[in-house]
């Protein structure tokens, strides 16, 4: 009995040996397709994490990150409070990106992988009622960060309801974030100095950090809700561009939504920043908990429904939680572990939270000035300020008046059946095709033709990919009719040579939609 157990043993482990030594490409190509392709694809964050050539070269720095779970960047504890939009990583995703690496990273048949998806420049569908682009500005940060403010007039002659917004970086590689104000009488100018560490303004909307899902507002039904712009109002954009991005330019945009003028019944939703604490320091070599609560004595005078919360310090804050207490009962609201400077934003929660007349809001961060944190000067105190260097607890909101009902209504339904929204990774099967695509010859020995109809006028282009994912030709792209059209491609690559003969992807781009297939290339000489 003890010799069957043993040998049954035996084989459960070298089958699971088995099974990890043939994960392969495809097998974890969706998952960074999925979790890590948002931010990590081609003109955006480095290393581009969509295809075999580039993901095998940075397994290293990928199972770093992996392990010691600074990727995907999701500050809050989900274990205290969750939220919409979350970038995590499930432990059995985790554990085969890990067990792929381990087993050497094997590339298989990458053909049977899904090809690197078209990501749309915006993440919201339609067309915005206002767009806003700060004038190009070239970086002069080289080794000190730069914060850089632009007092952008939005030229409108009534007040409009806002009900969704959207960021989209000029140069991703050097938004680190965004900071975004409204000035209602439209008096502040743009400060260029690189220390505008201040935003002014007198509200705000809201922050960028890269990975941010566009801020959208429940607007249908009942549940409406909205910011009050003002006519002749300006929207400030409070920019920060790191050290070493000097030379680099920008002309980040801010795209705006807003309800049909004349809308009824939208409700106001404010964002503001009730817990801050500009009085502390932290000597050298110590560590020390900072507190901030709102109202400062007594409890809130009335209730409200909490929408999306935005924790916020500098880089000596190791941690910081939020919640909402009246004597022994306590609200959770955000706990963020780990704090990094460089991981922010506004996270909002997927049913709104009440917090009752009577309760207080606090706000509580850990500061270690000390050697264990590296980011800490260690040898000199630290005081509260709005420098980088400086210190800060700054926790804001975004909320309303209560109403009974609030804290049923499911945002992340609402959101996710939002029209506004695309698919979050902008992958879209082709739905201006009004005949199924024909490809022939395949495989092809000359030229290769595409052949498609088109039920609206699009422009449309097509790139080909080699088994690595690795982009190696695409034709122009050009501005088609309705009607059929056909497109033909010679097995060369950008640079005009002639590719080796293989299997390759082509992936044909209608407008934001697309539609990808195999095709087979063979030379006649081959």
């Amino acid at each position: 009995m003890v010799k069957k157990l043993f040998f049954c043993l035996s084989l459960i482990l070298l089958s699971t040996r088995i099974f990890n030594a043939q994960i392969v490409y495809k097998d974890v190509a969706p998952i960074f397709i999925n979790r890590c392709g948002s931010c990590h694809h081609a003109g955006t964050t480095y290393p581009y994490l969509t295809y075999y050539g580039s993901i095998s070269s940075h397994t290293g720095i990928i199972q770093y990150n992996i392990t010691n779970e600074k990727m995907p960047p999701w500050p809050p504890d989900t274990t205290y409070t969750r939220f919409t939009h979350e970038r995590i990583l499930p432990l059995s995703e985790k554990n085969k990106i890990l067990n792929w690496i381990a087993t050497g990273a094997t590339m298989g048949d990458t053909t049977l992988a899904p090809a690197p998806p078209i990501y749309a420049s915006t993440l919201l569908n339609g067309t915005p009622d206002l767009i806003l682009t700060i004038p190009t500005y070239t970086s002069n940060a080289t080794t000190t960060d730069k914060y850089v403010c632009f007092s952008l007039p939005t030229g409108l002659l009534q007040k409009r309801i806002l009900k969704a917004y959207e960021i989209i970086p000029g140069n991703p590689a050097i938004v680190h974030h965004a900071v975004i104000n409204v000035d209602t009488l439209g008096t502040t100018s743009t400060d260029l100095s690189g220390g505008c560490y201040t935003i002014s303004g007198d509200f705000s909307l809201g922050a960028y950090a890269p990975g941010s899902a566009p801020t959208v507002f429940p607007n249908t039904g009942p549940s409406k809700f909205g910011i009050n712009i003002k006519a002749g109002s300006k929207i400030v954009l409070q920019m920060h561009y790191p050290a070493g991005s000097a030379g680099q330019t920008d002309n980040t945009q801010i795209r705006l939504f807003f309800y049909p003028i004349g809308q009824t019944g939208v409700r106001q939703m404010i964002a503001s920043t009730p817990l801050q604490n500009w009085t502390f320091n932290i000597p050298a070599n110590s560590t020390k908990t900072v507190t901030a609560n709102y109202p400062t004595s007594g409890g809130l005078p009335g209730p409200i429904s909490v929408y999306s919360i935005f924790p916020h310090s500098h880089k000596v804050c190791t941690s910081i939680i939020n919640y909402a207490q009246n004597g022994s009962t306590i609200i959770p609201l955000c706990r963020v572990n780990k704090w990094n400077f460089e991981w922010q934003g506004f996270y909002t929660f997927p049913k709104m939270v009440k917090i009752p007349n009577g309760y207080t809001l606090k706000g509580t961060h850990l500061f270690d000035n000390t050697s264990a944190n590296p980011d800490a000067p260690v040898s000199t105190p630290v005081y509260a300020g709005v420098s980088t260097a400086d210190k800060m607890l700054f926790d804001g909101l975004m909320w309303t008046n209560y109403l009974p009902g609030d804290e049923l209504i499911d945002i992340g339904a609402l959101l996710a059946a939002d029209p506004l929204l695309n698919n979050p990774v902008g992958i879209k099967q082709n739905n201006a095709v009004s005949n199924s695509i024909s490809i022939f010859p395949n495989p092809f020995h000359e030229t290769v033709t595409i052949q498609y109809e088109l039920k609206s006028t699009e422009f449309v282009s097509v790139s080909f990919y080699n088994v690595n994912g690795q982009e190696v030709a695409t034709l122009p792209s050009k501005l088609n009719i309705p009607g059929k059209h056909s497109l033909s491609w010679d097995g060369k690559s950008n640079g005009g040579g002639a590719l080796p003969a293989g299997l390759y992807t082509y992936k044909l781009a209608i407008g934001k939609n697309h539609h990808s297939g195999k095709i087979m290339w063979q030379p006649k000489d081959e």
